[in-house]
């Protein structure tokens, strides 16, 4: 009887023992976080995606009562951050703001090897956190006020348009346009979005493709004009201005986004704690007054949401950059 005992015992210590392992990882992921949490930024400080991480890891901080700080990896469009993001640990503490960009930069670039990254299966999506509305704007030096205006005068003679670089989505964009419209506007690339919108303000270049925070100073004052939104509908951010379709110019449907994501693995149970957090942060009145400054719509949503989103941008803008032969300088 007592050896009976002396085994029973034994093992409910030991089925204790196991259950207390096989718990174990589960419970002390409950208590996440227990550190400092870091949200990558694969650009330079100062742009509107290094503003957007400052603001959500300000309002994620009070939330989860954890540090959570920005660090900006720059280099090659985003790649550099973006593949650095991948390598890390899956475990909710390395995180990735990133734009469309990281769709599609790796089209743009032929990168590979150790610097490149699997954008539909290398990360998990945690959730898209805005939209922004691209718009064909026209320098006041110039006589464009339509769609119409810019079409006709590009069948008359050379005329151009300013992007942030090549390869970017305002440069897919304006290929996308020329096609769509019949025009023959010549793509003038920059190394960036001040430079570009500097000299459509000085009237070098008459017309640029763009998202409204950085053009929005310069309208009130009639420096530059809004012509048409590349979007289904009317941009709740510049309601007056019409579609590209309202024109009479279909297909033109192009948006960019901010979303964030983490190391593909990271566990379920975290990805389901920061996309509640970050859904409540995009809801914020406050929040929201702000990235309408930046010329950007709130999103939110599921993960799954995220998912979809990059995937349409990847089997769509992967197929146009290859059909334009557009590569990066």
């Amino acid at each position: 009887m007592m050896n009976i005992a002396r085994r029973r015992a034994a093992l409910a210590v030991g089925l204790g023992l196991a259950a207390a392992t096989l718990a174990g990882p589960s419970l002390a992921q409950s208590a996440y976080p227990t550190k400092p949490i870091t949200i990558v930024v694969a650009y330079p400080a100062g742009g509107d995606t290094d503003a957007l991480a400052r603001m959500f890891a300000e309002k994620l901080q009070e939330r989860v009562k954890q540090p959570v700080l920005v660090d900006n990896k720059p280099g090659a469009s985003g790649v550099i951050g973006s593949a650095y993001v991948a390598k890390a640990a899956p475990d909710g503490y390395t995180l990735l703001l990133a734009p469309n960009t990281f769709a599609i930069a790796q089209f743009v670039l032929k990168t590979g090897g150790a610097s490149s990254y699997d954008v539909l299966n290398g990360f998990t999506p945690i959730i898209e956190a805005d939209t922004l509305p691209m718009f064909l704007v026209a320098s006041s030096a110039s006589p464009y006020k339509s769609v119409k205006d810019v079409v006709t005068a590009s069948q008359k003679g050379e005329l151009s348009y300013a992007s942030p670089g090549s390869g970017s989505p305002m440069h897919v964009l304006g290929e996308m346009a020329n096609k769509s419209t019949g025009a023959k506007v010549v793509h003038v690339p920059y190394r960036g979005v001040a430079p570009a919108i500097n000299d459509v303000l000085g009237g070098q270049v008459p017309l640029t493709y763009i998202t409204l925070g950085p053009v929005a100073p310069h309208l009130p004052g009639g420096k530059l004009r809004l012509l048409a939104v590349a979007s289904k509908e009317r941009s709740p951010l510049a309601p007056e201005v019409p579609t590209f379709a309202e024109q009479g110019y279909k297909g033109l449907d192009v948006e960019g986004w901010h979303g964030l994501f983490a190391p593909k693995g990271t566990p379920a149970d975290v990805v389901a704690l920061l996309n509640k957090h970050m859904n409540e942060i995009v809801r914020l009145p406050e929040l929201q007054s702000r990235i309408a400054q930046w010329g950007a719509i709130p999103t939110g949503g599921t993960p799954q949401a995220l998912q979809a989103t990059v995937a349409e941008t990847y089997n769509r803008f992967g197929k146009l950059i290859k059909d334009f032969g557009i590569q990066a300088d």
